[in-house]
């Protein structure tokens, strides 16, 4: 039986098995954002000894880190709100930053490598729409955009009001209860391996563009802005496969240090605060007795 094909046409199509987009990606809007043709370079593999520590200097140079080593990329840059790690840098300093961090990890990436970046808009006086920052500079560097998932969490939101003024429109202000996850990939949209991990319900669920899970607690982690670890586990089971490395330029608490440890990859991270790195390992070391626990319960 011939397997069964659609294509692009004017009021869509209801299935996606077997499309053939090609239609739509030769409009005019795509003459000049189309997949680069690259030349092909191996692989590095990362030394055993550098693998599953994290690094206390700034991630704009990761001297450790050979070219095309990391399979995944995954982080979420400090704000630059005046959080205890934050420092006071003007918008243009904190985006050369930016720069500089994610110039480095593109480096580092294999072709087909990904980088999945956490990320809020902050303020009101105006509204700074760092996802737009993040994703300029990203594009500005040659990554290729995957697309945009946006992490709703107003389960643990409370019931508190933004406030602005109250019933009416002289200034209401907006109160957000998501984040963004902003998904990149280097050279190639596709990237061979083995050992895909994830799950068919998982895989359904983590390929919808809105996430519904709650935000973790800083007092509980012992960091002012930590992401619970279901974040980089959803992105590690998509994205990578059993054995690749991760990478996680600011590390902070170590939460994609811990999903690394339950879904079976390799792990690197980086963090200028001392403190912040000892609490990684602190709770890299938990999740690895858990981890053993379970096992040998089973």
């Amino acid at each position: 039986m011939a397997e069964s094909r659609t294509s692009t046409r004017s009021f869509g199509v209801s299935s996606r098995v077997g499309h053939d987009s090609d239609r739509f990606y030769d409009r005019k809007i795509y003459d000049s954002n189309g997949e680069p043709q690259v030349d092909s370079q191996p692989n590095q593999e990362i030394p055993q000894s550098i693998l599953d520590e994290v690094y206390s200097h700034t991630s704009e140079h990761m001297t450790e880190l050979p070219d095309r080593s990391v399979h995944l990329v995954i982080t979420s840059p400090p704000y630059n709100v005046g959080k205890d790690y934050d420092e006071d840098l003007t918008l243009e300093e904190y985006r050369t930053l930016l720069h500089r961090v994610f110039q480095e990890c593109y480096r580092v990436l294999v072709e087909g490598g990904r980088a999945c970046v956490n990320v809020a808009n902050i303020g009101r006086k105006p509204y700074i729409p760092l996802n737009t920052l993040v994703t300029t500079v990203m594009i500005n560097l040659g990554y290729l955009m995957r697309g945009e998932i946006i992490w709703n969490k107003a389960a643990s939101a409370g019931t508190s009001c933004a406030w602005g003024s109250w019933k009416s429109p002289s200034n209401p202000v907006l109160r957000d209860v998501h984040e963004y996850i902003l998904v990149f990939s280097k050279e190639s949209f596709g990237r061979c391996g083995e050992n895909a991990t994830i799950h068919r319900d998982d895989f359904l669920e983590c390929t919808k563009s809105v996430w519904d899970f709650p935000a973790e607690s800083a007092r509980k982690v012992g960091h002012p802005a930590p992401f619970p670890v279901e974040l980089p586990r959803r992105l590690i089971e998509l994205y990578s496969y059993q054995g690749d490395v991760v990478l996680d330029p600011f590390i902070g608490s170590g939460s994609c240090a811990v999903a690394c440890v339950k879904t079976g990859r390799r792990w690197i991270g980086y963090d200028t605060s001392k403190e912040y790195c000892d609490l990684t390992r602190k709770r890299v070391q938990k999740a690895k007795e858990r981890d053993q626990f379970v096992k040998e319960v089973i």
